[in-house]
């Protein structure tokens, strides 16, 4: 038996925007029995990670530009392989998620009037994007965590998740260890599960050092997935993890490829270019194209990233930014137009590189100086990284899981993305999973429903060392998924690793060993669907990416669009110790009735949590 039982009405596993939030919106609901049980508060992804200046995406509030909830929705839906009702909360509950925030400290900018200034990110028509410069989540995980504190919300840190609790179809809570590696499980009605994204599943990862995600825990459970395969990929720092997007690429700094011992530097990109203007036009572009994105690789953007692979894991060089001087035969004059008036618009007609940055942007270069990296001095190295998976848990409207009931997947192990999302949908889209399932617990499970007692008289005897374990996820997890599970998916390869995978996990029953093998397993299952290249994977074979390529190594299989109208629906069942998968055609959006009394009628009589 564990040395600690907790009872507690709604345990919150994970401290990172989502699940600080849930926490607030629970209170504020009325549910004040919670816990958090976290590693740390300062060490969830949200809490560190940024870019050049990170995006949230909300609704336009500003100027005379319309916008509703329906054209929002719309744009989410098009990425493919969303359901159209998650798009519609999303999209409807973005300015009450986004005021939230305001409320409680975030400084989004505003002009003299109060409006709030937006820009145009990746996949995105109109320019719903707003910042607070390079740490937006950061700085929206400091105002929950200050209100959680206000709210004497309680908190148990060095608590490492290492078990899911189920009990028939739901779960009832998790099982932990502590920093004195002492069991600790803990007995709960509804479980809100923010655990983040699979950082620690990639070798090449721009994900926080240390995090290493929880979404084994849920499928070991038998928890459906949905979506597996749709991850994003793109170029990031690796003594220092941090996206190169935005400014950095915008500014137009010189690639460098050298030996390991940092020699025999050399500039690469050029001869895959027709002219410099054209490459450099395509840097600047990688600034808000910075996903590596299949219909961005034959002369676009994201040929960069599949070149810097090329260079890195093909030919097993070092690539750097270099930001001190400008590339070979580089001219202002000769960019492309969008280039020329955005740095022309930004008063950023500069010599340098890092002379653009600093006038564009100087917290961007300074955030690499707090942590002992000079861009003006030095260069940056990079690599290609694991970034975000827009696949995850499969929930449902009000982001339950749809099989384990009381279970609450929300923030990045939620599913709700697809192929491909504007930048910065993630945050707003881990806030309106915290709403929902806020709202949901207090209106359909608010009364305890559990007897405790009959729960951990049923509990096997954990063993510690054997939790021990379930913390570390083996290196050859991370080098199988880097090589066979990132953004280059070769067919006869996948077939061995997914192999290779099954037969680790047996060998090990480790939550992570599950996961990367549920995932390979996804990925070649759908690749055998026939959908081809999309998103940030590119399936080898096919038609040739480039005519210095070789061909028959670097080929791309072209997407069968049929599929963006499905979702993959993925499960584990830990009974037979079988994985299957189904497609599933996604849901549109809805057409509301918003006849207000209607509505009103509905809501009064909680019908709506009926849906």
């Amino acid at each position: 038996m564990p040395k600690v039982n907790v009872k507690v009405h709604t345990l919150i596993i994970g401290s990172g925007a989502a699940g600080l939030c849930a926490a607030v919106r629970l209170h504020a609901e009325g549910v004040d029995d919670i816990l958090i049980a976290t590693e740390g508060l300062d060490q969830s992804t949200s809490i560190n990670t940024g870019s050049d200046k990170q995006t949230y995406y909300k609704i336009s509030l500003c100027g005379n530009r319309n916008d509703s909830p329906l054209e929002m929705a719309q744009t989410l839906f098009e990425g493919g392989s969303m359901h159209g009702d998650l798009a519609l909360i999303e999209a409807a509950l973005s300015a009450r998620t986004f005021f939230h925030l305001v409320n409680l400290g975030v400084r989004f900018p505003t002009d003299p009037f109060g409006q709030f200034a937006g820009y145009k990110t990746d996949h995105d028509p109109r320019q719903r994007a707003t910042s607070v410069g390079p740490y937006t989540s950061h700085d929206m995980c400091i105002a929950l965590i200050k209100q959680i504190k206000k709210l004497q919300i309680p908190v148990c840190e060095h608590f490492y998740c290492v078990e899911l609790l189920r009990w028939e179809d739901r779960v009832c809570g998790a099982a932990f260890i502590d920093e004195n590696d002492q069991c600790i499980s803990i007995i709960a009605e509804n479980v809100v599960f923010a655990v983040g994204g699979p950082g620690g599943l990639y070798e090449a990862s721009v994900y926080p050092q240390g995090h290493t995600g929880g979404i084994g825990l849920a499928l070991a459970i038998g928890a459906e997935a949905q979506n597996l395969p749709e991850s994003q990929f793109g170029m990031a720092s690796i003594a220092f993890r941090w996206n190169v997007s935005g400014t950095y690429m915008q500014v137009v700094p010189k690639f460098v490829s050298t030996d390991q011992n940092g020699h025999d530097p050399r500039e690469f990109l050029l001869e895959y270019f027709d002219s410099p203007a054209k490459l450099y036009s395509n840097i600047f572009l990688k600034g808000y194209q910075w996903p590596f994105d299949v219909r961005k690789i034959i002369d676009g953007s994201s040929l960069i990233d599949l070149l810097v692979y090329i260079e890195t894991v093909e030919h097993h060089r070092r690539v750097f930014l270099d930001y001190r001087e400008n590339p070979q035969d580089f001219s202002v004059d000769e960019l492309s137009a969008e280039a020329y008036h955005y740095l022309q618009n930004s008063a950023a007609l500069l010599d340098t590189p890092i002379a653009r940055l600093e006038q564009m942007n100087p917290n961007a270069a300074d955030l690499y100086a707090a942590h002992g990296i000079d861009l003006r001095n030095e260069m940056l190295e990079i690599a290609v990284c694991a970034q975000h998976n827009n696949g995850g848990l499969a929930g449902t409207i009000w982001w339950e899981s749809t099989n384990i009931k009381h279970l609450f997947p929300i923030g990045e192990v939620n599913g709700s993305h697809g192929i491909a999302r504007p930048g910065g949908s993630a945050l707003n889209s881990g806030q309106a999973g915290a709403f929902r399932a806020a709202e949901l617990i207090a209106n359909r499970y608010h009364d305890w429903t559990l007897n405790p007692d009959v729960i951990i008289s049923k509990m096997r005897k954990p063993e510690v060392s054997a939790f021990r374990r379930k913390r570390t996820v083996p290196d050859s997890v991370r080098q199988r998924m880097s090589q066979f599970g990132a953004f280059i998916r070769r067919p006869d390869d996948l077939k061995m690793a997914v192999k290779d995978a099954w037969q680790q996990f047996q060998h090990d029953n480790n939550p992570f060993c599950l996961a990367h093998a549920v995932y390979l397993d996804a990925i070649f299952y759908a690749i055998l669907s026939g959908v081809g290249s999309r998103g940030s994977g590119l399936v080898i074979g096919g038609k040739p990416i480039h005519h210095k390529l070789n061909a028959n190594r670097w080929s791309l299989q072209p997407e069968n669009e049929f599929y963006r109208e499905k979702v993959l629906l993925s499960c584990y069942n830990p009974t037979t110790n079988k994985i299957s998968h189904r497609w599933e055609s996604r849901r549109p959006i809805p057409e509301s009735n918003l006849w207000f009394e209607t509505v009103w009628q509905d809501f009064r009589h909680g019908e709506i949590y009926n849906r």
